[in-house]
């Protein structure tokens, strides 16, 4: 069995916007910064980010670093809030849980 898929984008999406809500950053520190959580590999970052631009969740800026054009994504209010629904959605998604695997408040089965 496979994640469901509009249920992984959302994660990612949401893990993207999370990597840089304190300050901006670029497709290389996004990578290291998620790795200890979850692996992306670059094509599937640029696909997320395209997908966050276009849904007004990220602006994008070039800036020279190195003698080299490099791509910074700043998150918008629209992106901050995306974070904030994730939070609240994560509530219900944590009660389903428990009551698949019938655990009570405290987490034990």
């Amino acid at each position: 069995y496979c994640m469901d898929i509009q249920l992984k984008r959302g994660l990612l999406d949401v893990s993207v916007l999370a990597a840089i809500q304190n300050e901006d950053s670029y497709g290389y520190k996004i990578i290291k910064d998620l790795k200890p959580y979850v692996e992306l590999s670059e094509s599937t970052l640029y696909t997320i980010l395209k997908r966050l631009e276009a849904a007004q969740m990220l602006t994008v800026r070039s800036a020279e670093h190195g003698g080299r054009l490099r791509k910074y994504y700043r998150i918008t209010d629209s992106g901050r809030q995306r974070i904030e629904d994730f939070k609240e959605d994560w509530k219900e998604i944590i009660s389903i849980y428990r009551f698949v695997t019938k655990e009570d408040k405290d987490g034990t089965a």
